[in-house]
């Protein structure tokens, strides 16, 4: 094994993959999409009209880091002659955590505090249908020209944890940032094509398709 054909394997392949170059794409469901606390928000901060309207777009610029989700397959040990051997039985999927940076209008933050209050209002302790407040959640790992290699599609996603928000006064140039975990039915492992179709038809809201 020489360096040379090292390199020829990777040119071969493509190149290696980069961790930097992914995108993220989802829609909330439509009750999260432009609340009351958004739009005070993006009127406070000075964004504009433009400002106002929740573009799939914005959420995966602003996705700082996102994990493609592993599987693990779960056995059962089986005594068979001498030594136990494992079986197969089921699967368990990896939670989906990502960190997305905020803004001044506080756009993520507030879009993801609307989208639990879809899981579980709090101020009536009930929850909601669970089709009422999931969303499918591409993730895609791009190459050097931005398109996509491999994707993985989260069916039927929604965020369980938003992390807390530390203020600091001894962090004057820092960058507020929001971690969030998702968890969901089945991830779907998907090829460029696929995962291009699954994006576009997560990026458009539920009611308009």
């Amino acid at each position: 094994m020489s360096i040379d054909n090292l390199k020829s394997i990777i040119s071969k392949r493509g190149g290696l993959a980069k961790t930097n170059r992914f995108q993220i794409v989802f829609t909330p469901p439509q009750g999260s999409l432009l609340g009351a606390k958004g739009l005070i928000g993006a009127l406070t901060s000075g964004g504009g009209l433009k400002s106002m309207i929740n573009d799939p777009r914005d959420i995966s610029l602003l996705c700082e880091n996102v994990t493609i989700p592993g599987r693990q397959i779960t056995t059962l040990d089986y005594q068979a002659d001498k030594q136990p051997v494992k079986i197969p039985y089921s699967f368990i999927n990896e939670d989906v955590t990502c960190s997305f940076l905020l803004t001044n209008d506080y756009y993520m933050k507030t879009m993801f505090d609307d989208w639990l209050e879809q899981v579980f209002n709090t101020e009536t302790y009930r929850a909601k249908f669970k089709k009422d407040f999931t969303s499918d959640v591409v993730i895609q790992q791009l190459n050097e020209k931005n398109i996509p290699v491999y994707g993985v599609r989260l069916e039927n996603a929604f965020p369980t944890t938003v992390a807390g928000i530390t203020l600091d006064n001894n962090s004057e140039s820092a960058v507020q940032k929001i971690n969030v975990t998702f968890s969901y039915d089945n991830y779907v492992p998907e090829g460029p094509f696929s995962s291009t179709m699954s994006a576009l038809r997560s990026a458009i809201p539920s009611g308009l398709i």
